[in-house]
């Protein structure tokens, strides 16, 4: 197994702790329609992103603000399939509330629906979409994690799975570890990622002493 000594965990929140993939496609799709665009180009632009960040990008001419309301809106509505994904309660019970924080580009109010909604707890430290001036891929929403648990980003973990947010830890110092739940493995490693895992399921936490906790990464034998 691989042993990362940590300080602080920074969580993406979608396709990391929370499987909202049928949801995310539903929702952009419908929108993609909406404006005459290519539904499976649409959802996979708008992964990992704040949406404002793909209506400004792929609808340079509209109403940037209501449509994000209206995407905000669908998404908190549907809620269906959504579900923790494997090893993420088991990851989060391992950790002290103090030690994690999780930096999604989801508003806050969606962020809070999906963890309610698959079964994880609603963290202290959370860092949602309109908390930081930039959101992914700049390293702002995880400069903004470390900051909340008092810890220099250096001695921060992020776990991701979008090539937009590997960057983002990156840029913002940190050392990231990137799950194989969204994007192939070519495009984590040419965004930056510094280790590759299925899942949470390949992650434990393991404390030596005060101060001495680390990040344990490969499947543990039974």
């Amino acid at each position: 197994m691989t042993s990362l000594p940590f300080r602080g965990v920074l969580f993406d929140m979608d396709g990391v702790l929370v499987d909202s993939t049928g949801a995310v496609a539903r929702v952009w799709s419908v929108w993609a329609g909406k404006h005459g665009l290519d539904p499976e180009t649409v959802v996979k632009i708008a992964h990992g992103r704040p949406s404002i960040s793909t209506i400004r990008e792929l609808l340079p001419l509209g109403d940037h603000e209501a449509e994000d309301r209206e995407v905000e809106r669908l998404e908190i509505e549907d809620v269906e399939g959504i579900t923790a994904l494997p090893g993420a309660a088991e990851l989060l019970r391992l950790l002290p509330a103090n030690q994690y924080a999780i930096v999604t580009s989801a508003t806050r109010p969606l962020a809070e629906v999906r963890l309610r909604a698959a079964g994880l707890p609603v963290p202290e430290n959370l860092v949602t979409a309109r908390d930081a001036k930039r959101g992914k891929p700049h390293p702002d929403p995880y400069l903004m994690g470390a900051q909340l648990l008092r810890v220099p980003p250096v001695e921060c973990v992020v776990i991701e799975d979008a090539p937009s947010g590997i960057r983002a830890g990156k840029a913002a110092g940190a050392r990231v570890v990137a799950l194989r739940t969204t994007a192939s493995d070519a495009e984590l490693q040419e965004a930056g990622a510094d280790w590759i895992v299925d899942d949470c399921a390949e992650l434990f936490v393991e404390t030596t002493g005060p101060g001495e906790e680390y990040l344990l990464l490969g499947r543990r034998t039974k």
